[in-house]
């Protein structure tokens, strides 16, 4: 599906996946990182199906 546009900009950027997961790890609520066919670049969302796992914060 592809994100629409209003979407990808009301959302944060992340320049990396390395960067989208710390900011998701961080978060109270469970968030996982997606690269956007938009601007090319990460975002959050809570969904979570069909979405990867985050691995384990340390």
């Amino acid at each position: 599906m592809r994100t629409r546009l209003a979407i990808c900009r009301n959302k944060k950027r992340f320049a990396s996946e390395a960067d989208a997961i710390a900011a998701a790890q961080a978060a109270t609520i469970d968030l996982r990182p997606y690269l956007c066919d938009r601007c090319r670049q990460y975002h959050l969302t809570s969904r979570t199906k069909g979405k990867r796992r985050l691995p384990a914060a340390d």
